[in-house]
């Protein structure tokens, strides 16, 4: 039977889409780099899209609550905000080190870093539950709560601080998986964690009437069982990361690898996300509703940035598996391929978002201040998605090759030596309000990126050794 070419082209995308899902090992240091940026971005995109699925489902939920829900959401969002940073500064840090050990064909050696990044993980995590469980209140007060809104929503905040364990696994366990070119397990377990989740929200927010606390506790329980999935593949699957319990058993050479790269990446992440807090900080001077309507923004703009950060995540791998193969070329080609790739979707992106904005804030606001807030804020800071987009791959990349100190340096430098006073001075002193937070991270991404690129193309990250 003879297929028209319509037909063969569907049937081929078909093919290659599961294919990308399989989890069967896939060598990334030969062949054809389209096919592997491919074969890592589809899983890996739809991996960072169902994460920020989270955020939209409890930001949908609790709208219903009111302004002081949404506005106790968005502040602890930038409280987790620093737990984020830990969980992605390890995960970048175990995606370095097991892509480079998997690119040597050393896949004991991998196994074995993945193990120990999680019990680095672990004792960094209790830390956290201990501080979010004594000072959650105290922490909404400091971040610009109001009184009334930090004792409404405290509850909620501890519940999220003190669960943050599952958080930290769920991303770090990721990265295993990616560093291991096994990007579908990766994708599977958010979309476990995430359906577990759309059903327990509304279950725990309205027909239990739990209210706030409902969202916390969906959220939480909802990556416990993504985190139960990833463990069960790490001992029992069938992929080249197979540990064994011996491999938990600290390894002091291992763990100060480890360390090496996750402090600097984490302090990268923690730089940026600091700066995010500063913003939600200058933004609470102006009230709930202002709030509230940056919270929403920044939540539908980062259901678009995290599965552009999960194409920028195929950079790292690719990064990582040709460095430890004696590729550096190679690697140099994929990340600026997926930067290309990563520009054009967050082009489209920001079109959607310019025009569109009052539709889509229009869904879950009902407040006019905090939708007249949330559609500024959406169409100014999608003027800068290209820019985000490119940036976020040479991040990511330089990071895959274990140089987590440039990006760390490039954040510490825009972000809290620039960005924040940048903000502060348009938003208060020259009194644009919030318009003027809005422009001052479009401004401060858009230098990010520019100045990624210069130390980029001199090529020092070729020579870094993990």
């Amino acid at each position: 039977m003879i297929h028209s070419e319509p037909q063969y082209r569907v049937k081929r995308l078909l093919d290659f889409v599961k294919e990308s899902f399989s989890s069967e090992h896939k060598d990334f240091t030969t062949g054809s780099l389209r096919k592997a940026i491919f074969l890592l971005a589809i899983p890996m995109m739809l991996e960072m899209g169902m994460e920020s699925v989270f955020a939209i489902v409890d930001i949908f939920f609790v709208s219903k609550l009111g302004p002081r829900a949404i506005a106790t959401v968005g502040l602890t969002e930038s409280a987790m905000a620093i737990i984020y940073s830990i969980a992605f500064g390890l995960g970048m840090a175990v995606t370095a080190m097991v892509a480079r050990r998997v690119g040597e064909k050393k896949y004991e050696e991998a196994s074995r870093s993945g193990a120990q990044s999680i019990v680095l993980a672990l004792g960094v995590s209790i830390l956290i539950s201990i501080t979010g469980f004594f000072f959650a209140e105290k922490i909404l007060l400091l971040l610009g709560a109001s009184a009334a809104t930090a004792s409404y929503g405290f509850t909620f905040t501890k519940i999220l601080l003190t669960g943050n364990m599952v958080i930290m696994l769920l991303h770090l366990m990721n990265g295993i998986f990616r560093g291991a070119g096994d990007a579908a397990i990766a994708m599977k377990s958010l979309w476990v964690a995430n359906l577990c989740n759309i059903i327990f929200c509304p279950l725990f927010i309205q027909v239990f009437g739990w209210g706030i606390q409902g969202a916390a506790i969906a959220t939480t329980t909802g990556r416990g069982i993504g985190v139960c999935y990833q463990l069960y593949h790490l001992l029992k699957g069938k992929g080249i990361i197979k540990m064994h319990v011996k491999y938990f058993i600290p390894v002091i050479s291992i763990l100060k690898s480890l360390l090496n790269v996750a402090v600097t990446a984490t302090l990268q992440f923690i730089v940026a996300s600091a700066s995010w807090i500063a913003m939600a900080r200058i933004m609470a001077s102006f009230g709930d509703k202002a709030v509230s309507g940056y919270t929403i923004a920044i939540r539908l703009l980062i259901f678009f940035i995290m599965p552009a950060f999960g194409l920028s995540n195929a950079a790292a791998t690719l990064v990582g598996q040709n460095l430890g193969a004696q590729q550096p070329e190679r690697a140099a080609l994929s990340v600026w391929k997926v930067a290309k790739y990563n520009a054009v979707f967050m082009a489209f992106v920001s079109v959607l978002f310019f025009f569109t904005a009052d539709f889509f804030i229009g869904l879950i606001a009902s407040d006019s201040e905090t939708m007249q807030t949330g559609v500024k804020a959406l169409r100014i800071i999608s003027l800068g998605y290209v820019f985000f987009g490119i940036g976020m791959v040479l991040m990511n990349a330089f990071n895959g090759a274990g140089d987590s100190r440039t990006p760390t340096w490039i954040n510490l430098f825009w972000f809290w030596l620039f960005q924040i006073p940048l903000a502060y001075a348009t938003a208060i002193v020259l009194h644009w309000g919030p318009v003027g937070v809005f422009v001052a991270i479009v401004v401060t991404e858009t230098l990010v990126t520019i100045t990624s690129a210069i130390i980029f193309q001199r090529g020092k990250w070729k020579l870094v050794k993990i």
